[in-house]
């Protein structure tokens, strides 16, 4: 199979995405070995490896390991950059202290989300800027055709720098056994320079599991020359094989982070959905002299929206899906944006579009699933976040794990484990 690899691209035009046939990420071999793969944003990535529901259970319980190579990665550096990405981005990144990062989004003119992103200052004039796999060709352009003439850099190393997560109770514990560094000591979106397996690395305390854990950068790496990216790899996979560490793919990373009420780019955002429908406002800083698409979200947020993100979980048997419809009575009222079965609270869930008159916690409609109508109600989100080591949210309620397991855990399933340092 035809297989094209860029190198490191400084403000180069992206290539036709045509051109770009099934990449593979610096741990690819491993992959190969064990996983099941199928192509995922021109990626040659495993959908599973021991299997989507026991994966889910091992991030709840242990933790689990995340190839997530795949992801664009842009370093933007000189005295420009930080007026730069605040200009292209919906939160403030002139509040980043060094060491820390945020969660933002990028908006076109019309204030529809190009991409949800995080950014992270790891120099007092460098910032690595993080985004989804299949906008990178996307993003890159869109950085270069805004991008000031002089005063600051940016570099897509996308295919330089490898990266893994662990996610889960004992990913604290992985961390010191390989680096000798506590979780703890880093704050939530803050970075920290290790060394793991001997390798320089960047960590960071981030994830898309609605666990904690942590994300771990491999510079200066490929995938001609992969050598210290899999030596990291076998070093974390090494450090958690006491801890019932599970590899992670692409099916139980979706199922997670649905269960922690994290958007999919593409599936419940996109170009066409505003921050304001999506209830994102959180990420949204209007208060800036201004960025791209602040006056279309301001005008918006001041007429209203037609439609607004929430969070279901069903009443009756039924595992709702992407792009079913969501009915009041007989009428076709809203669509289905994301929908899984959720292992760890073994229901259906679902995020979706509905009318501001149905977006309260309470509210019930039906989902069209198959040739039925069946019930769902409207639940607070996340449906399920770890808020501390022995406590967890589950729809929008604080409770402890001993009261959880009782009231979610079925009869021979695993249950949520205490997090563990």
């Amino acid at each position: 199979m035809l297989r094209i690899i860029f190198s490191t691209r400084t403000e180069q035009p992206a290539p036709r995405e045509s051109l770009v046939l099934a990449r593979r990420t610096h741990v690819y071999e491993y992959h190969r070995k064990h996983g099941n793969i199928v192509e995922y944003a021109g990626f040659n990535l495993s959908v599973w490896f021991e299997g989507i529901i026991p994966e889910c259970h091992s991030v709840r319980n242990h933790c689990g390991i995340f190839d997530v190579s795949h992801m664009g990665r842009v370093l933007a550096e000189g005295k420009g950059a930080e007026s730069f990405l605040n200009q292209l981005t919906t939160n403030d990144v002139s509040k980043l202290a060094v060491g820390r990062g945020q969660y933002s989004l990028l908006c076109n003119l019309k204030g529809g989300i190009m991409d949800d992103l995080t950014i992270f200052r790891i120099g007092s004039l460098r910032y690595l800027v993080v985004y989804n796999a299949g906008n990178r060709d996307k993003n890159w352009n869109w950085l270069l055709k805004n991008k000031p003439p002089s005063d600051m850099t940016i570099s897509d190393v996308s295919d330089n720098v490898a990266m893994f997560a662990i996610q889960g109770p004992r990913a604290g514990t992985v961390l010191w056994n390989v680096s000798g560094v506590k979780l703890e000591e880093v704050e939530k979106y803050g970075t920290r320079d290790v060394r793991v397996a001997g390798i320089p690395c960047l960590l960071t305390r981030s994830g898309y599991t609605g666990e904690d854990g942590f994300e771990i950068y491999v510079w200066n790496t490929s995938v001609e020359e992969p050598s210290d990216a899999v030596k990291v790899w076998e070093k974390l996979l090494l450090g958690g094989r006491e801890l019932g560490i599970c590899p992670v793919g692409l099916g139980a990373r979706d199922v997670l982070r649905l269960e922690a009420g994290m958007c999919l780019y593409g599936n419940d955002v996109d170009e066409n959905t505003s921050p304001v429908e999506a209830k994102l406002n959180w990420v949204v800083h209007l208060e800036k002299p201004d960025f791209v698409g602040k006056n279309a979200i301001m005008g918006l947020k001041e007429k209203g929206p037609s439609r607004v993100r929430v969070g279901f979980r069903m009443k009756q048997k039924g595992i709702p899906r992407q792009n079913q419809d969501i009915f009041v009575d007989a009428e076709a009222v809203g669509k289905v944006s994301s929908g899984t079965f959720s292992p760890t609270l073994s229901v259906g869930i679902g995020m979706g579009y509905v009318p501001p008159s149905l977006a309260a916690v309470g509210e019930t409609f039906t989902v069209g699933i198959r040739d039925r109508r069946v019930q769902a109600e409207v639940v607070k989100l996340p449906f399920y976040q770890r808020r501390s080591e022995n406590q967890v949210v589950v729809f929008g309620e604080e409770m402890g794990l001993r009261e959880f397991r009782k009231k979610y855990s079925s009869s021979g399933q695993p249950t949520v484990a205490t997090a563990t340092h």
